[in-house]
């Protein structure tokens, strides 16, 4: 087992962001909190040798609130921390805007949802960029450039090698329990790092969560959060949630958007809507990071090693929740807007990630927890290639097995670890710990 990450991981949204500021006037980095927002802007504001106005500071918090215009109106870039507590120094950005709309104007960070917040969204619309923050991803925690998702939008083919991957059942299972939390991972597996998924919950449910809602029963949030860590990965049933919770369904529809709104769960939406009566409409339900999804579901190598029953069948819920995740934060850095999102017919025929390019083009990706596959697994990235016809570029089924190969028209079979690493290329220089 190698060594916690201890050294400072370069973002790859930062060219990305450097990009941005050249079109935008207003950018908005939003994300859980612990992800590494802050740490973004203050290496943004070395850059440009100018400062950062941290709003989780009481002091300045108040100042702000007490003259919201004079921060605004400062010279260029403005870069503001946590937003969010202060929501009428948006006002006055737009007043400045008004006056003077060049790019590059403001960066701001928040850990609560810009668009959940009514304010914010009528005062800057149509204005602002929204650059998601997530999780650090498993390139940038091995110093990797990741190439995965337009490999499978423009040449599939490209991914299979007859190199077979070397990395081990034990070190996937490493890597999905981990997570991408930069503070998590810088703790060994065990206690110590389950101790700080714990009070980061405590934290975003006593501070984030309260701040944007009046929440009747403190104690539901974290119970409902552990209940959607269980079936994380799963197609959204809030009528079962209340039932299991012993909830009313309001109540845990509410509680959800609240989650939402700070980062600890995100919906996946339905696609395919145009296919046919017989595809599902509703969203899956993933937790932000997969190893906090670990934690709350009792998730452990231990238990994994000793193939404990229903360990296994979790760890698949959270190995499809820690595959979303890699997509979604590809996606994120790329300059075409790309969709993304999950097929499933009413039968159980589904696809896990479905990768949606502004020009039609279509990639399906689904996974398997197991080191073998059955040609039935395959159903689903056929059944999106037969429906779609030449819109469909690829589709890969990730798996736990070390051999990559093609296994049908535009269809290849493919190591997990495809999703960080080139295909010529064995085991990275780092493992999660």
């Amino acid at each position: 087992m190698t060594a916690p990450l201890a050294r400072k991981v370069p973002r790859r949204l930062h060219p990305v962001l450097r990009e941005r500021m050249a079109d935008e006037p207003v950018i908005v980095l939003h994300g859980p909190r612990s992800v590494g927002k802050s740490t973004l802007l203050r290496d943004l504001a070395g850059d440009l040798a100018t400062t950062v106005v941290d709003l989780d500071e009481p002091a300045v918090r108040q100042a702000v609130s007490a003259d919201p215009t004079l921060y605004a109106t400062a010279p260029a870039p403005v870069l503001i921390d946590e937003f969010q507590h202060v929501p009428s120094v948006l006002d006055a950005i737009k007043a400045e805007l008004n006056r003077d709309l060049r790019p590059g104007r403001y960066v701001l960070t928040g850990s609560t949802s810009y668009t959940t917040l009514p304010r914010a969204a009528q005062a800057l619309t149509g204005r602002v960029h929204v650059l998601p923050v997530w999780p650090l991803s498993q390139g940038e925690i091995d110093g990797r450039t990741e190439s995965f998702v337009h490999r499978l939008l423009d040449e599939p083919g490209s991914l299979v090698s007859a190199v077979a991957s070397n990395t081990t059942r034990e070190e996937y299972w490493r890597r999905v329990l981990a997570g991408g939390m930069p503070i998590a991972l810088s703790r060994p597996a065990g206690p110590r790092r389950a101790r700080w998924f714990s009070d980061f919950v405590r934290l975003v449910v006593e501070r984030d969560a309260l701040d944007i809602r009046r929440v009747r029963q403190r104690d539901a949030l974290p119970l409902l959060l552990r209940r959607l860590a269980a079936q994380t990965a799963s197609v959204l049933n809030t009528t079962d949630l209340a039932r299991r919770t012993q909830m009313e369904r309001t109540v845990v529809d509410d509680y959800i958007q609240v989650l939402q709104a700070v980062f600890m769960v995100h919906r996946l939406p339905a696609w395919g809507r145009t296919l046919g009566a017989r595809v599902g409409r509703s969203p899956k339900l993933h937790l932000v990071d997969s190893g906090l999804a670990a934690t709350l579901a009792g998730v452990t190598e231990q238990r994994l090693a000793a193939r404990d029953t229903a360990a296994l069948a979790e760890f698949g819920h959270v190995l499809e929740t820690f595959v979303i995740g890699e997509i979604l934060k590809q996606t994120s850095w790329s300059d075409e807007p790309l969709q993304v999102s999950h097929f499933r017919t009413h039968d159980g025929v589904e696809v896990d990630a479905v990768i949606e390019g502004a020009d039609g083009r279509v990639a399906g990706v689904e996974v398997k927890s197991g080191t073998q596959l059955r040609p039935d697994d395959l159903r689903g990235l056929a059944m999106l290639r037969d429906r779609m016809g030449d819109r469909f570029t690829g589709g890969a089924m990730l798996y736990l097995g070390p051999l990559s190969y093609t296994a049908g028209d535009r269809i290849v079979v493919l190591p997990l670890d495809r999703l960080w690493m080139s295909a010529a290329t064995g085991n990275s220089p780092r493992t999660a710990s």
